[in-house]
């Protein structure tokens, strides 16, 4: 199953030089992996593998169907060129200046939707104002990095801290109060990096009139309020999650749906050619199911490494290289969990912590620093590869970005950004203000 894994790794890795779509790699790997699993499986227990697989099935399919939920909104209010209403806001064309413009706005909207969510829509975005393919995949990786660290400080911006907030390892007003400072670090540090390196001004890709079918000229204020309606669509997404305690999923439909209900009003009047661009439909169209299957195939392997055990192996063995009774110990398990995190999916990594350490004493109490540090670690170490989260893995099915183009160029800022961060935490917990 490692082997296969690997292999698959590599040939996503290697997927231009090889010339087979990443997302073809991923399935074939993701279901071998399954089915040696269901080989090595005595018959005692087949009927236990097909329950493992449907129960990561139903956190997959989750997953999924918010993705696309989210890029079918974004591409409705991209439809009605909505997002006209930020861009013609940004006036700057110069690199540095702008590259920091799109950083920060990514950090904070990343707090508040989620990291995979604001990468999408800030990919969007950056159609809007790079014309250039080279400097808009550079621009990107950025935004990968600072989704990803404005993520990591927020209870409902990732995942893993999600997941460590509902399992009361976490509190939201400690965990914002406690990784806020090394997130930013984390985003700061490479953009500091890259304003040194980068030089000159975007072109702006031309504007075309219209949607795209009937090239209709959308009324000013439909722009507006289908772009208001999404975002607010966006942000009532972990308002609903908090209220019903139900999958995200379900908020995101809940607002495509209503979002569906307004276009479909708000056209009604309009000749079937004008309307046929604009709606929810057409969008669906657009959205990029390849990127959907790799997401499938990718968290499949790594579900199925969960499943046999490699990756609670993983866990058992760092424990027994870092003595988590010491501050050192604390702090290099944590780092090698974040980097560990970009190789194979930070949850099931978060999960298998949280089932070896129960909230306790010392460093594993509510709010301890293993906790802590956890979500700052598992939130941002990522970054590193793109297929190593999941704003990495959206950013990289919509703009086509290259493996290997992010290694060269983009990896050894992550990681800089990453242990500036983890650094930083380090520094301010145990010379600033102890734990």
């Amino acid at each position: 199953m490692i082997i296969v894994f690997v292999l698959g790794y590599l040939a996503i890795a290697l997927e231009h030089p090889i010339r087979i779509d990443k997302a073809a790699s991923a399935l074939v790997a993701g279901t071998v992996c399954w089915a040696l699993y269901a080989f090595m499986a005595s018959g005692a227990h087949d009927h236990g593998v097909e329950e493992h697989l449907l129960h990561h099935l139903s956190e997959i399919a989750s997953i999924l169907f918010f993705l696309m939920g989210a890029m079918t909104i974004v591409e409705l209010v991209d439809g009605h060129q909505g997002f006209s209403v930020i861009t013609d806001k940004i006036k700057t064309t110069n690199k540095v200046k702008l590259i920091w413009i799109v950083a920060v706005l990514t950090f904070f909207f990343s707090a508040v939707l989620d990291n995979l969510t604001t990468s999408i829509v800030m990919v969007s975005l950056l159609r809007k104002l790079i014309d250039d393919k080279e400097t808009r995949w550079f621009f990107a990786g950025v935004i990968v990095i600072a989704a990803n660290a404005g993520g990591a400080w927020s209870p409902i911006g990732d995942v893993t801290t999600t997941m460590l907030w509902i399992g009361g390892q976490i509190t939201a007003g400690a965990v914002i109060k406690g990784v806020f400072l090394c997130s930013l670090v984390c985003m700061v540090v490479p953009l500091l990096i890259v304003s040194f390196r980068m030089k000159g001004n975007v072109t702006r890709p031309e504007k075309v009139i219209g949607a795209g079918h009937g090239h209709v000229d959308i009324p000013e204020n439909e722009k507006r309020l289908v772009f208001f309606a999404g975002v607010l669509g966006l942000l009532f997404v972990p308002v609903f999650k908090t209220v019903t305690h139900l999958p995200p999923f379900m908020g995101m439909m809940l607002s495509l749906g209503v979002l569906w209900i307004l276009t479909e009003r708000l056209h009604r009047n309009k000749i079937s050619e004008d309307k046929q661009g604009l709606s929810v439909l057409t969008a669906l169209r657009k959205i990029d199911t390849a990127s959907v299957l790799f997401f499938l195939g990718i968290l499949l392997a790594v579900s199925s490494l969960q499943s046999a055990g490699q990756l609670g192996m993983v866990a058992d063995s760092l424990d027994g290289v870092f003595d988590t009774t010491t501050h050192a110990g604390v702090y290099g398990i944590n780092i090698v969990i974040g980097l560990l995190s970009s190789i194979v999916d930070n949850v099931p990594l978060v999960a298998a912590a949280m089932g070896m350490y129960s909230i306790g004493d010392g460093y594993f109490v509510q709010d301890g620093l293993f906790w802590e540090f956890l979500a700052y670690c598992a939130g941002t170490g990522g970054s590193a590869l793109i297929i190593g989260s999941a704003a990495g893995v959206a950013v990289m099915g919509i703009e086509k970005i290259d493996f290997i183009w992010y290694l060269k160029r983009i990896t050894g800022l992550a990681v800089i950004g990453y242990l500036a961060g983890a650094a930083w935490y380090i520094f301010e917990f145990t010379v600033l203000f102890p734990h």
